[in-house]
């Protein structure tokens, strides 16, 4: 009985005098304590890895982020050009993209183009920026093509959108874009695509990218 309460108030001396902020002994430390590895140090993980124990794994080439797409058109007068040819607008002509496409050109594009498309956008009228063009240009003749090129790469005065809007969301302001220059000439409202409204939003790529893409697909599988 002696010895048992002996051990006990050892036991408890012991607990008592223990520091807080120190865990005694540790178990498997690197589940406590796990090693932290810089990307492109140098680390016998890697080696074992990769054989070069100088660089972390590479991603496959030709390798994609996730979520995004590559754009099969160059920005060149010759990836323009095959742009506004080829390039159609993938995504269904709703009233809800339509509205949509309103809500981003009014943020991104009207201060420049005006609110019309007229090329007399706020910016233009208070004459630091000229040389704007209206939608309904003949001598430009946009097309759903020109029109993302141009958002996507940039052109002159004007940069690139491809940062600040998704595919999905280029596309929208591209159909509200060709529904501005349809009322500057005169022409009647498009009908909307009722039947594609719940079709899924898939990015066009061009034939380089698009083979390319199948490619790395079918070699991951």
């Amino acid at each position: 009985m002696k010895i048992s309460s002996l051990f006990i108030l050892l036991i408890l001396v012991f607990v008592s005098c223990t520091d807080k902020d120190d865990p005694n002994y540790q178990y498997f430390p690197d589940m406590y304590e796990s090693l932290a590895y810089e990307a492109y140090a140098e680390a016998d993980i890697f080696e074992q890895i990769s054989g070069d124990n100088t660089t972390a794994m590479i991603p496959v080439e030709g390798s994609i982020s996730r979520g995004w797409m590559p754009y099969g058109y160059e920005d060149n007068t010759e990836g323009y050009e095959a742009a506004k040819a080829e390039l159609k607008n993938p995504l269904a002509y709703t009233e809800e993209n339509l509205e949509k496409g309103n809500e981003y050109y009014d943020i991104y594009c009207a201060t420049c183009h005006g609110k019309n498309g007229n090329g007399k956008g706020w910016l233009v009228q208070q004459e630091k920026i000229l040389g704007v063009p209206s939608y309904d240009d003949a001598g430009r003749a946009i097309t759903e093509g020109s029109v993302y090129h141009v958002m996507y790469w940039g052109i002159n005065t004007m940069g690139s959108y491809a940062s600040q809007m998704s595919e999905e969301e280029l596309w929208q302001v591209d159909h509200y874009v060709m529904k501005l220059k349809a009322e500057l000439e005169g022409k009647p409202a498009r009908e909307f695509d009722v039947e594609k409204n719940e079709e899924e939003f898939t990015p066009i790529l061009g034939e380089k990218e698009s083979k390319s893409v199948e490619t790395d697909v079918a070699s991951t599988e």
